[in-house]
């Protein structure tokens, strides 16, 4: 009896949170089309714009550039965006400059996944409907409906574009 007065109450506080963290998520992005399906503690800056049916399940976004993250987009846990690095080539100072930072934007397609603790570094374009290997570090613009991983991450495989593209077609989104 007590167990399942416990579980009950272990699923309402879990919906709780999920609609709380939802609900801080549009509070603190610059943009959303739509309320976000947040399920693990994530952190936004002011210059992150969602689209709909955005899933997240612990992303982290560092730096002050902009993050662009399309409509269906699924990710894993402890995935971290980083948009800011320091100068190296030109700066006042040796390793790097101390006064002025590079903040480089990150852009995501639609119907992305990015697996469990991926790096996604500043200055890159992830295309719509590509899938990102669990622990990757991409460095580089990954192609529309391609499947990327390692470090760097490298396209070792292209998705069926005819499937890819029914399914579109007929609004079959997770």
């Amino acid at each position: 009896m007590l167990r399942s007065i416990y579980r009950k109450l272990l699923a309402v506080r879990s919906r709780f949170m999920r609609e709380w963290r939802s609900r801080r998520t549009m509070r603190c992005v610059a943009s959303c089309k739509s309320r976000p399906n947040v399920n693990a503690k994530c952190s936004f800056t002011r210059t992150t714009h969602l689209g709909h049916n955005t899933n997240f399940n612990g992303v982290q976004i560092v730096g002050g550039g902009k993050v662009v993250i399309g409509d269906n987009f699924h990710s894993g846990t402890e995935v971290r965006m980083i948009t800011q690095n320091h100068r190296y080539d030109d700066g006042d100072s040796i390793p790097y400059d101390s006064k002025e930072y590079l903040l480089l934007d990150i852009h995501i397609g639609d119907n992305v996944w990015i697996g469990d603790r991926v790096i996604l570094l500043g200055g890159i374009t992830i295309g719509e409907g590509s899938i990102i290997q669990a622990g990757s570090v991409v460095v580089s613009d990954i192609p529309r409906c391609s499947i990327a991983g390692g470090h760097p991450a490298k396209v070792f495989k292209m998705r069926d574009v005819d499937h890819y593209e029914k399914l579109k077609s007929a609004g079959k989104f997770a």
